[in-house]
């Protein structure tokens, strides 16, 4: 079932996710049904926040994207991103490489607002899997990045958190209307 995307200026944005301390229905449910909802959005991640639901979930698929390839390496073997994806993460976390490259990222809760934001290149990612199983995995690329945007929404911190000065600048007058269509929703 595809869910309503929630918009910038709604404050579950802005939350913190609770842990998922079990997989039950209700948990792969939501999570079936935020793959259907980020699918018919052509985005590439979602976070529960964005649906509404304060949860340590995150869903991303990133196969099929050519012209911003991904790595994935579990232990010391590299494996096809393919075959990882789609993917849903439960409680994941994150350990940052040091090296930094600029990238650009949108979000689907700021439509049609992008900007150039600086975030590790690599990430190491330890999470469940929604069969109860624990994956750790050190991804690149757009992999890397989406994990990164997505881990930021599950602890309430947003893209243009992250923008420098003049990019945040350059979409305040986008978002104060964001704000305010959320408000008169």
């Amino acid at each position: 079932m595809i869910l309503e995307i929630v918009q910038y200026g709604n404050p579950v944005l802005r939350e913190k996710g609770r842990e998922v301390k079990e997989v039950d229905e209700k948990v792969k449910k939501l999570a079936a049904d935020m793959l259907d909802t980020m699918r018919s959005a052509n985005g590439v991640g979602l976070a529960a926040q964005q649906v509404g639901v304060p949860l340590q979930i995150t869903v991303i698929d990133v196969a099929d994207i050519e012209d911003r390839p991904s790595a994935m390496f579990i232990g010391d073997d590299e494996v096809k991103v393919e075959d990882y994806m789609p993917i849903v993460l439960l409680n994941p976390e994150l350990k940052l490489s040091k090296e930094r490259e600029a990238g650009n990222e949108g979000c689907l809760s700021f439509p049609e607002i992008s900007a150039e934001i600086t975030r590790a290149s690599g990430v190491r990612c330890k999470a469940t899997l929604l069969d109860g199983n624990e994956i750790e995995f050190d991804a690149s690329g757009l992999l890397a990045r989406a994990l990164q945007h997505e881990v930021d929404h599950l602890h309430g911190i947003l893209f243009i958190d992250r923008m420098n000065a003049a990019s945040k600048a350059n979409v305040a007058g986008r978002l104060k209307r964001l704000q305010k269509e959320a408000r008169n929703a």
